[in-house]
């Protein structure tokens, strides 16, 4: 019996795990959950409307050593747009002070199943780091198999999440960190700007899609987030972020992922873009491209939020 378990154990190392696949399962996490150079992060995130508080939930409950990742505290501090990406340096100052090191496979979730724990996968991806995955189904999908959670009124955790915001915030100060453990490779062509979306309306070299629903996309409904326009970029199709998942949150297989994108016209032959309302659930579809061997995703930091604020870009309605 000993054997037959130190084979199931070797067979789910770390190393063994293909970084051409972007989620791992609850099963596979908790049979690697003590490994040395895993890290499991928590990336909730919510909608404003949802008045749910991320942190006040990791702390009640947890996957057992998880670290609490902050979307809107790890993010650059010189913009008004919500969880831009950080500088290169306060990204690397952050995630060293959440100890992680460029050695670590990182698998990320988040408290709805498959939402924002997407946008730190990809985070990480724009700062070189490729061994990272999300845990298919999340949280929920974890305590609905019957794994251990656990709660932290004043863990480490809390106190390296205080840690990581602080080096944020003196990175854009200009004093000095602490000791830097990871160290980032900028991947320019995994973020889009403005200015490049705007391009693509007339040069077209990149197909866009919109994960946000079809009356947001359509302009049928008010947006949100007050002072923003209604519509969608010329020329980007619609796929919103849910179509991708199944009813238990958890990344749709290869071929009903492909129907999706078969079915709105997008050619995986092609290159691609994408985005949302703030750049949490573009990630999503970035997810489900990686799972269909489109690894060069870019994601349009600023999204729908930076779009339809702005006075002079163009919005079309359905």
């Amino acid at each position: 019996m000993a054997s037959a378990v130190f084979q199931t154990r070797a067979d789910y190392s770390t190393q063994s795990v293909s970084t051409s696949e972007p989620v791992v399962s609850v099963d596979w996490l908790h049979a690697n959950l003590k490994e040395p150079d895993l890290k499991v992060l928590d990336a909730s995130w919510y909608m404003p409307d949802e008045q749910r508080n991320p942190i006040q939930e990791y702390q009640v409950a947890h996957i057992p050593g998880a670290l609490f990742f902050d979307v809107d505290g790890i993010a650059d501090q010189t913009t008004n747009l919500p969880h831009m990406l950080p500088s290169e340096q306060a990204f690397a100052a952050a995630v060293s002070s959440l100890g992680i090191e460029n050695k670590n496979s990182l698998v990320v979730y988040d408290g709805k199943g498959l939402f924002s724990a997407a946008r730190v996968w990809w985070m990480f991806r724009v700062f070189g780091h490729e061994r990272v995955w999300v845990l298919d189904g999340g949280l929920p999908r974890w305590r609905a198999s019957g794994y251990d959670v656990e709660s932290s009124a004043s863990s480490d955790a809390i106190l390296k999440a205080s840690a990581a915001s602080e080096a944020i915030e003196k990175v854009y100060q200009g004093q000095a960190v602490g000791p830097i453990t990871f160290e980032t490779k900028f991947q320019p062509h995994l973020v889009w700007t403005l200015d490049q979306v705007k391009g693509n309306i007339d040069e077209k070299s990149h197909q866009h899609i919109d994960a946000r629903s079809k009356a947001r996309f359509d302009g049928s409904v008010p947006e949100p987030r007050k002072g923003i326009r209604s519509g969608h970029v010329p020329g980007s199709k619609c796929i919103p972020f849910a179509q991708l998942l199944d009813s238990s949150q958890t990344l749709l297989p290869p071929d009903e992922l492909k129907k999706r994108f078969d079915g709105a016209g997008i050619s995986l032959d092609s290159p691609v873009i994408t985005s949302c309302g703030t750049g949490v659930t573009a990630c999503i579809l970035a997810l489900g491209l990686h799972r269909l061997g489109k690894h060069d995703v870019a994601v349009y930091d600023g999204s729908w939020t930076e779009w339809g604020g702005h006075p002079d870009t163009p919005v079309n309605k359905s």
